[in-house]
Order: structure tokens, then sequence, then C-alpha cells
């Protein structure tokens, strides 16, 4: 079964990029970055960023650019059977390196779970000119951690400057 990824979510300005893995199905079948009701990522953005109840998506993609944090993923495309990170096989990833010498600006890269730094590790190489920040996933597979010890970690590297 093959998936692909979204378009990243950047403009001129972003200083910071999380990337995932890949879109879960309910993302692909939404057509936005984590679309799951039970995947924690944009509750933690609300909290971080004190924002109000999102309407719409594109309010949450603001909440990102305002804040300089760009989005997208490591794999462009994999087969994926379901949704699980670890179900990923034969993965081509995006571009990333044309997209950071299309930022410059961008110094902070924060891999949203495990699997997209293991991802990220197995297709590219750290720059210098980058920190890299591994958080713990915002899935729902992540039960380990509740909302509370999420926001914990993501807000000390998101509000770092």
């Amino acid at each position: 079964m093959l998936k692909q990824s979204f378009a990243p979510i950047a403009n001129n300005h972003i200083q910071i990029l999380i990337l995932g893995s890949l879109p879960g199905d309910k993302s692909i079948q939404e057509g936005e970055y984590y679309a799951h009701p039970q995947n924690r990522f944009w509750k933690l953005i609300k909290l971080i960023f004190n924002s109000t109840d999102f309407k719409s998506y594109n309010e949450k993609l603001e909440t990102l650019l305002i804040n300089q944090i760009g989005l997208w993923d490591v794999c462009a495309q994999a087969n994926r059977k379901g949704s699980m990170d670890i179900a990923i096989v034969e993965e081509e990833p995006n571009n990333l390196a044309q997209f950071l010498i299309d930022h410059p600006q961008l110094h902070t890269i924060i891999f949203n779970g495990q699997k997209a730094h293991q991802l990220f590790k197995k297709h590219f190489k750290r720059t210098e000119h980058h920190q890299y920040y591994i958080l713990p996933s915002t899935s729902p597979a992540n039960a380990q951690y509740s909302l509370e010890k999420l926001f914990k970690e993501w807000e000390t590297i998101l509000k770092k400057d």
C-alpha cells in the first residue's frame, strides 16, 4: 500500500522544522497533517502557544508559521499497511537537502518521534548548521506519554529562543 506525504508547510521565515515520518491513513484521507483525533500534535501546539481552539486547519497552519515553524515528513512516499510507523518499508525520502538550501534561516530540526529520526539518519547526514532534537511522538501509539509529559518536553524546545 503506497502512501505519500504532503507538501511542506513553510514560508521564508521558518527557523524550526518539525519532521514526522509519513502521514497516517486518517491524515491522508483528510489531506491534513496530524488529522487523527487522538494524535496530540495540534493539542500541543495550542497549549504551547496559548492559542484558542482552532476553527480550521488553516488556523493550525497559521499558528505554526506565525511562530516560524515549518512542518514536513522525512518520507516522500513509502509502502505501509495501516498507519503504524513500524510498518514503513521501501521508503523514498523527501528532498530535505534542497529544502534546507531553500531555507537558510532554518536552525533547528525537530523529529516527532524516533521513527522520523531513524529514517532521517538512514537517508541524510546532519549538518553543522542545524540543531537536532528527537522529541517523543505525538502519536496515540505512544501511550506512555501523557499530554502533560509531551507538553513539558516539546515546550522546552519550541520555546527555547
